[in-house]
Parts: C-alpha cells; structure tokens; sequence
C-alpha cells in the first residue's frame, strides 16, 4: 500500500493500482507524467485510426476486414448450428456444422445494399427478442450488427429484417445442414 498523506495516500494507492489494472492511469496527483509510450495525462487509451474513442459505439470509418454483421442460424428439424460473417468489404464466410467453411465476396453494390438495410431506420425498430409463438423444429436466427443482437424465430420477419435478409450472401441466412 502506498503511503503518503493520512487519508490520501490509501486513495491514491488504491486508484493507482485500479487504474493499474485497466491501464488507464499512468500516476497519482497532479503534475506525474504519462508513462512512456503510454495515453497523454486524462485520457485512458490511445486513440485508434477510424474508431470513437466512446467504447461500445461503432466505427466511424470501418476497417474493410471489420465484422459487418453476423448471423447464425440454429434449429430446425436436424438441429443445426449454421454462421454467416460478413465484413465490411463484402468477403464472408459460411460455417455449416462440420464442413469446411465457404467464403466469398460480394459485388460493391451488393455490399452496399446490406449496409443500407441494416442502417435503415426500421431496422432499429425491429425487436431484439421474438414475440410470436415459435415454429415447430423452426429456425432461430440470431443477427448481430453493431452490438445489437436480434432474435428472430421462422414466421416472425418483419419487413426490416426480411430486407437484411434478402442481402445477405447466396440469398439469406444458412439454413443448409
């Protein structure tokens, strides 16, 4: 324990060892400098090229190779375990049970088309959980964009999540075993 200053230097230790953990705080009290290498004095990380520095908020400029969005597709009458990811630059790849993966690309407007269904406003406002009654050895679906997952069973697509749908590689979520 560091100690100071009856009452203070228990604080500073304790923030000192806090921010120690989470590598945000480079010291304790006015006037220590940054460590070297390390984020300038108030701020608690560096900042990285074409993202917020708010965590949890998406890019601002994505990276090509970055997570688009992810569907996985469970269910069914042979209980399977499907995943598409599609990045930013339109190349995904397709995981059905044991199989090797597929990948492929999509054209530049095909790309773009996807971005803009999950961008739409109505895409925000489709529910994250399903609200009707589930289809017998129906699929689930499970669309994740910008930490936001939404759930969505066989028979419940409104038409936001039916236009993201319709973009994704080879025509919808994997549904092959």
């Amino acid at each position: 324990m560091v100690r100071g200053v009856r009452g203070t230097g228990t604080w500073c230790g304790t923030l000192l060892l806090a921010g120690a953990l989470v590598g945000g705080v480079t010291g304790c009290g006015p006037g220590v400098p940054p460590a070297p290498g390390g984020p300038p004095s108030g701020t608690s990380a560096p900042a990285v090229p074409g993202r917020t520095t708010e965590p949890g908020t998406p890019a601002a400029d994505p990276q090509p190779a970055e997570v688009l969005v992810e569907v996985t597709v469970s269910g069914g009458f042979a209980g399977i375990r499907n995943q598409l990811v599609v990045h930013y630059d339109g190349s995904w790849t397709s995981r059905s049970g044991g199989k090797a993966p597929r990948t492929g690309r999509q054209t530049p407007a095909e790309a773009a088309e996807l971005r803009a269904a999950l961008e739409d406003p109505a895409y925000a406002l489709v529910p994250e959980r399903p609200t009707g009654r589930p289809v017998a050895d129906g699929f689930q679906y499970s669309v994740t964009y910008r930490h936001r997952v939404v759930v969505a069973g066989d028979g419940e697509r409104p038409p936001a999540l039916q236009r993201v749908f319709a973009a994704l590689p080879e025509g919808g979520p994997p549904t092959s075993p």
